[in-house]
């Protein structure tokens, strides 16, 4: 790592004038004593950030890593004298110089007007160069770790967004809504009538920017298809008598924050905003896409055969005999598809079901939606058969989807079993897992 970061400082030298000027800038910066005067060139700083081109902002990232990274003998030294004397004084030392300069770069660029924003859009950009570049997580882990510190809930204000709400907001909620595309202004207002709730968490440095939303329907029931939730053309109820919070999509609007939890904190949020309003409501579930699970079944079916045996083969072959080795194709004709699984539906949820509570590499919850809920302190309660048969729902899950329950007295326990390898599952879920 070291030897690769001298290059890096070698090569840096060669990188284009802009680069130089932003890296001469940023050096400026961290050796800056005034208070008034760091802020001004904190924005001199990112306005420099700003004129570079996609080329010029991975020679910068480069530079973070090889200029502005702690010095190897200084650490050592450090956790030597440490070592050898426990004292606070060596301990506060060792902290000191273990923290990459970058990270002080980083709190002083935030200090500038709109310095939290452009931080974000930089780190949008670190995450899609750490694809090519893995010596780069480095720099990508200080600035995580500052975000994570910036974007604690604690700061964070829950907001429900409905019909009153500024279109700018509204557009945002269209623009950025994952899981079930808002097909226009029409399907946002029927989401957002009285049986439905909308909330989003906001910063106060980005009070115009949503960082991610939950959509809510209330129910008397627990959902097991989304197309009822989604049905523009649907009646809204009186949400008073409704006795059911179905949690039915979660969306993230910043990508420069993946990585920083947000989510689970914001559904406990709702779910104390919601009890409140409405005593009547005993249920909070969600109904929940498992978008790993074609790609999964894909891969088994695809392994050699001598691998099959027991009632997980059986099943296996069942669906390879109607549906070949890629499932997902069957998504092409979403018509067609229905009557091709109408045969399926026991096989199919034994294989969701063993999916979604096997065990992968030592760590449970390989479908990254469960692992969030799970660890959330959810249960797996119910997998729906042909609940979203739409393109995306066939190719990801050919239809299926699952309701997750959050008990407010379970929650807690349900984490941290979770946390130590558990999936609390009720007991028709975990009787449909097949055997090898």
């Amino acid at each position: 790592m070291f030897e690769s970061v001298q290059k890096r400082a070698a090569a840096f030298t060669r990188d284009g004038l802009k680069v130089r000027r932003l890296i001469g800038s940023c050096r400026k910066l961290l050796s800056e004593r005034g208070e008034a005067a760091g802020v001004s060139l904190a924005k001199t700083t990112l306005d420099l950030y700003g004129e570079l081109d996609v080329k010029d902002q991975a020679r910068f990232f480069s530079g973070l890593l090889a200029q502005f990274s702690p010095d190897p003998k200084q650490v050592l030294e450090a956790a030597q004298a440490y070592a050898a004397e426990a004292s606070a004084a060596n301990l506060s030392r060792l902290s000191t110089v273990a923290e990459p300069p970058r990270q002080e770069l980083l709190r002083r660029l935030n200090r500038a007007p709109g310095g939290t924003a452009t931080i974000l859009r930089m780190r949008e950009r670190l995450l899609e160069l750490r694809r090519e570049d893995r010596e780069l997580d480095a720099v990508d882990w200080d600035i995580r770790h500052l975000l994570s510190s910036w974007f604690n809930p604690g700061f964070l204000q829950i907001v429900r967004v409905d019909w009153r709400t500024p279109a700018y907001l509204l557009e945002q909620i269209i623009l950025h809504e994952a899981v079930h595309e808002i097909q226009g202004w029409n399907d946002l207002h029927r989401r957002l009538e009285a049986d439905g709730r909308c909330f989003a968490f906001f910063h106060p440095a980005l009070p115009d920017e949503p960082l991610i939303f939950v959509e809510v329907a209330l129910m008397n029931r627990m959902a097991d298809v989304v197309a009822s939730l989604l049905d523009v053309k649907s009646t809204s109820t009186d949400p008073n008598r409704a006795t059911t919070a179905v949690f039915y999509s979660i969306s993230n609007c910043q990508p420069g924050l993946r990585g920083v939890s947000l989510g689970n904190f914001l559904i406990k949020h709702v779910v104390d905003v919601l009890s409140q309003e409405f005593p009547r409501l005993k249920v909070f579930c969600t109904l929940s896409p498992i978008p790993g699970f074609a790609a999964w079944l894909a891969s088994r079916l695809k392994a050699p055969d001598a691998e099959r045996h027991g009632p997980l083969a059986k099943a296996l072959k069942a669906v390879a005999k109607e549906l070949g080795t890629d499932p997902a194709k069957i998504a092409s004709d979403p018509k067609a598809a229905i009557e091709r699984l109408a045969s399926l539906r026991e096989p199919l949820t034994q294989l969701c079901a063993t999916y979604l509570l096997q065990r992968t590499g030592g760590e449970p919850a390989q479908d990254p939606v469960a692992r969030f809920h799970l660890n959330n302190g959810a249960k797996l309660e119910r997998i729906n058969w042909l609940a979203d048969v739409s393109k995306k729902g066939l190719r990801e899950s050919l239809g299926l989807m699952v309701n997750y329950l959050y008990e407010r007295r379970a929650i807690q326990s349900n984490h941290e079993m979770f946390v130590h390898g558990e999936i609390v599952a009720s007991r028709g879920v975990r009787g449909l897992v097949l055997s090898d």
